[in-house]
Order: structure tokens, then C-alpha cells, then sequence
């Protein structure tokens, strides 16, 4: 999805690189009511201001475990995956407008109750109002690969984020991740296993530090044509095992 063109925006004025550049889609009329009408009841505005684990329990009115997915696309696999775990609360963070209506749309029409959704870099969100160990879990699905190899600096799973993602799990939370670019994957296994307070949870060597598709993620249409074409996925399944 990425238009991979250099532009001052792609910048934050926090310092570091965006993984995302602003492009202007498709917009249904369906998707619009759903970004005006019930973002402001499902949505979550971005400040640069800490939120406690209580306050994020005031947000969605309970205290069950909180799941945060970068990067939500059209919504397919957020919607389904908060719908199957409704003793899960998961923030979903998506940039583009579109994607929010859609993500906003398919909440109403399934009746969904333990999702939230923010529109806004996810690196910020993460730095600022997340503290640490709030998290049970982080997915990361399918970002954009920015293949060219002078972009690579653009894509999200680097270092320094990675570790900030860490930092804010439970000990016991995972990260979870799934690309279907090689040398993405590549990349991704390489920092992961790189960061101290994560460990891989593969245990078979056939797949040399990857794992099988695990249930809690479900197949999108997209994916199910890649495989049909011989098109690789890979996931990326890691667990904090130490409190500091």
C-alpha cells in the first residue's frame, strides 16, 4: 500500500521516520456516515498525555486484557478477531481515513463491544499514552513492506519500537507478527530476536524461527489469493518473559 514517495509529512515532528505516507482512497458513502457518526463513540483521540492502566479501563469499561493491532487495513481481521474474544479489549490503530470508516462500520453491523480504534501514528500512540505493562498482546499484521531497499529504513518493525512495544506488555504478553515479504520477515525475526525482554516461541526447527498461522489470526481474502498463487506468509510469534 505504500506510494514510497519522500515528502517533508513523512517526517514527525517528534523526530522519528513515519512508516506511512498520507494517500488519498476510495471513500464509500457507508464508510463516511461510519467515520462521522461513530467515531466519536468507538474512537479514542490522540494526546500526548499517559493513560493508566485505570484509565484505560474507564475507557472500555471493564478491566479485561488489552490487545493493541497496528495497522487495521479495511478492518477484516481486527472485526473478527475482537468479535471471536470478547474477554479481550483491542485497540486498533489505523492512519488512513478509509480504513477507519470501514473498521468503524463492520463494529456496528456485528455488534462488536470491546473495540476501540485511534487514527494516528502508532509510534506516538504507543510513546505516549501507553504505559508499561498494560499490554497483553501486540499484532501486527501484513505492514507495509516498503521493499525498495533505500525505504527499509521506513518500516515499522525496527529497534528502538520494538523495544518500546516490549516495554509495554505483561510479562507473559506477546508480539505478533505476519508478513508476506521474505525479506521483511527476515528483518522482523532479526529484531525481535535481537531485543532482550522477548523470546521466540518457535520450537520447530523445520521452520527455522517462524511458526504456523495460529488460529487467533484469521485468513483475509487477500491472503487466501496469495496462497492460491504460491504466494509465502510468514508469522512471527514472540513472548515477554521478564519484567524490568
Amino acid at each position: 500500500m505504500s506510494t514510497e514517495n519522500e515528502t517533508p509529512e513523512n517526517v514527525s515532528i517528534y523526530g522519528h521516520i513515519k512508516s506511512f505516507v498520507h494517500r488519498k482512497g476510495h471513500f464509500s458513502e457507508g464508510q463516511r456516515r461510519a467515520y462521522e457518526t461513530l467515531l466519536p463513540i468507538y474512537g479514542v483521540v490522540y494526546e500526548p498525555q499517559l493513560k493508566t492502566a485505570a484509565d484505560w479501563a474507564q475507557i472500555f469499561g471493564n478491566d479485561h486484557p488489552i490487545v493493541l493491532e497496528i495497522g487495521c487495513g479495511m478492518g477484516e481481521t481486527t472485526a473478527a478477531i475482537a468479535a471471536a474474544n470478547p474477554h479481550i479489549n483491542y485497540i486498533g490503530v489505523e492512519v488512513f481515513t478509509s480504513g477507519v470508516g470501514a473498521l468503524l462500520k463492520r463494529i456496528e453491523e456485528q455488534g462488536i463491544k470491546n473495540l476501540r480504534v485511534m487514527q494516528h501514528d502508532a509510534v506516538e500512540i504507543v510513546r505516549d499514552m501507553l504505559p508499561h505493562g498494560v499490554l497483553s498482546g501486540v499484532h501486527v499484521y501484513f505492514p507495509d513492506p516498503w521493499h525498495k531497499a533505500r525505504h527499509h529504513k521506513r518500516r515499522l518493525i525496527q529497534g528502538p519500537f520494538v523495544h518500546q512495544l516490549a516495554l509495554r506488555l505483561k510479562e507473559n504478553g506477546y508480539m505478533h507478527c505476519a508478513t508476506d515479504w521474505q525479506n521483511y520477515a527476515e528483518q522482523m525475526l532479526e529484531v525481535m530476536s535481537g531485543e532482550a525482554l522477548l523470546s521466540n516461541t518457535a520450537t520447530e526447527a523445520a521452520l527455522a524461527g517462524y511458526i504456523a498461522r495460529p488460529e487467533h489470526r484469521p485468513l483475509t481474502k487477500y491472503e487466501n489469493r496469495g496462497n492460491r498463487l504460491g504466494h509465502g506468509v510468514w508469522d512471527i510469534l514472540f513472548k515477554k518473559t521478564e519484567i524490568q
